[in-house]
């Protein structure tokens, strides 16, 4: 059995299939009228494409390295029909995610000798973060990793009482100095909690104010020292949470963030409730930076690992 088979089992790529439905009838209905009547791929067709590309915001720079792919493979093979159009787009696309440092793993919890593993986690307000950390700790818990979540959001009371709610339903260990303390000081004392009690993995909950970028710059440098302070080399990992039903808004935010801090990896939620998926190949492209993971549902069991093969099959399937 291969290993795309039998990571993805059928209930997963249902979940995704069902994720990426609104992309799919988007994406696929304007193709289907870019290429009506065409028997080789033209320019009007490659115009229409970009077209499309640009609306499903893919954004205009990768969608410009996608056609000036396409249209070397044209000139390359002098003839190409539209039915081979969808294949051709989706080697490309799986391409280009495999050169932007997307990686394909089977398990939520990196490959990592580091014990305990920290994880900062950032993103604004709204974009689904503190239930990526919830519905993240779940999957860890539930393959045997002890989970520590910090609450160095201390700005908002809600935020800490939606951090400790989803703690007592994964059933993971919580830490919290309460409400307007140092998000450092929280920051040190759950590295600091999560050696004591022998976790496996800290998650640490940050602010999500998108607030001028010299205040969010020192605000998140002074976490990541204050961490690196107690366990040296961490946070492992900055995982940047991102809105996929924003569109380019999204974009926008990785620019401000990465400006901001070294972000390793990124979350893209809610690509089930838009037809805006594509944002997924735009943002791995300009950026450089691995999808890790993205939200295909509501439920605690709908956020999975990206991978780019599934991906790009389950967003041509039935095309």
């Amino acid at each position: 059995m291969s290993f795309f088979k039998k990571f993805f089992n059928k209930d997963k790529q249902e979940d995704l299939d069902k994720g990426l439905e609104k992309t799919k009838e988007n994406f696929f209905s304007k193709m289907t009228k870019a290429v009506a009547g065409k028997s080789t791929v033209d320019v009007e067709v490659l115009d229409n494409l970009e077209e499309i590309l640009i609306s499903s915001d893919v954004g205009l720079d990768t969608t410009v390295k996608i056609i000036e792919r396409i249209e070397a493979r044209v000139a390359r093979d002098k003839y190409v029909n539209t039915s081979e159009l969808n294949e051709i787009l989706r080697d490309e696309i799986v391409q280009l995610l495999a050169e932007n440092n997307t990686q394909d793993v089977n398990d939520f919890m990196p490959e990592t000798d580091k014990k305990p593993y920290v994880l900062l986690v950032v993103g604004v307000n709204g974009v689904g973060k503190t239930t990526t950390i919830g519905k993240l700790a779940y999957q860890l818990q539930k393959g045997g990793k002890k989970v520590v979540l910090g609450a160095a959001d201390t700005f908002r009371a809600a935020a800490v009482d939606q951090l400790k709610i989803w703690s007592e339903r994964v059933g993971c260990d919580f830490y919290s100095k309460g409400m307007y303390t140092d998000p450092a000081a929280v920051a040190y004392e759950t590295t600091q909690y999560a050696i004591n009690n022998n976790c496996d993995v800290a998650i640490i909950d940050t602010a999500g104010r998108l607030h001028n970028k010299v205040g969010l710059m020192n605000e998140l440098t002074k976490i990541k020292k204050s961490a690196d302070k107690k366990l040296p080399g961490s946070p492992h990992d900055v995982l940047l949470v991102l809105d996929a039903s924003t569109g380019q808004n999204a974009v926008e935010q990785c620019t401000k963030f990465s400006e901001a801090t070294e972000v390793t990896c990124l979350a893209l939620t809610k690509l089930d409730g838009t037809a805006k998926g594509g944002v997924a190949i735009g943002i791995s492209d300009q950026f450089k930076i691995p999808i890790k993971y993205i939200g295909v549902g509501e439920e605690i069991d709908k956020l999975q690992i990206f991978n780019k093969r599934a991906f790009v099959d389950s967003l041509f399937k039935g095309s």
